[in-house]
């Protein structure tokens, strides 16, 4: 299984990682560039997972037609933008990926954290081919599915290459329940948040973050602030808005009143 090396880059050194051929060196998903950004992982927290394959083919064109004609060939339309703000002008790449590869990642790690897992986007020009036109590491940025039956219909993905700083929601992972002396007191838990959103260095965005629960005591709370990231990762909400609070009396004894 590969999981990421346990190292540290500079920006001058993160520069030797680039693509070619399929898509442009002129723009990445980069939201601003320090003169050198940290990248060390850190013991205690959540590690990036193994970099798991989406094989994708080149599409040439696009609309409604097309798309119902890539769905029911079981394909699922997709968009390759090579920067942060891509909606907005930035180039972008015209791609189609398995129907049943999409719908299986999402069905088995859940939407929210396929939404911040980054993937190897293996181009070709057939599915079937041995010719790989590009390998580019990408993360998903959206993915619709069917309201009624769950079906991918399309997804987009934004280039991530190392020295890449990109918008992530991140999802919340609560532990500590069964301990949290509030909850043992017969409180309940009032969810305010499932998903934080970071700026993140692409090699160090998480899978999901701990949320400790497991000393919160009765009309407590834990901030944004609160959460324990990496010291790379910026908030881009206030750090003093909640995300989860332990509130009196239990949730059956609030209705029926």
């Amino acid at each position: 299984m590969y999981r990421f090396q346990r190292l540290t880059l500079t920006t001058k050194t993160l520069h030797r990682h680039h693509n070619h051929c399929f898509f442009s060196q002129a723009a990445a998903a980069i939201i601003e560039e320090p003169p050198s950004i940290q990248t060390t992982l850190l013991d205690g927290l959540p590690e990036p997972g193994p970099l798991e394959t989406i094989f994708a083919i080149p599409r040439s064109d696009s609309g409604k037609n097309v798309s119902a004609k890539e769905r029911k060939a079981g394909r699922v339309p997709s968009i390759v933008f090579e920067q942060e703000d891509g909606q907005h002008g930035g180039n972008k790449r015209l791609i189609s990926v398995k129907q049943n590869r999409i719908r299986n990642l999402t069905n088995e790690l859940g939407r929210p954290f396929f939404l911040s897992r980054l993937f190897e986007l293996d181009v070709r020009p057939q599915f079937e081919s041995d010719e790989v036109i590009e390998k580019v590491r990408v993360l998903p940025r959206a993915v619709h599915l069917h309201a009624g039956t769950d079906e991918p219909l399309n997804v987009t993905f934004i280039r991530a290459p190392s020295h890449a700083l990109l918008k992530v929601d991140i999802p919340l992972v609560f532990r500590g329940e069964d301990i949290s002396p509030g909850l043992r007191k017969g409180a309940y838990l009032n969810t305010i948040k499932r998903t934080v959103k970071f700026v993140c260095p692409a090699d160090l965005i998480p899978p999901f973050i701990d949320v400790d629960l497991s000393e919160l005591d009765v009309g407590q709370k834990l901030l944004m602030g609160d959460l324990k990231v990496h010291p790379a990762l910026k908030l881009v909400q206030s750090k003093d808005l909640p995300v989860v609070k332990i509130s009196g009396g239990r949730a059956s004894d609030k209705k029926s009143k």
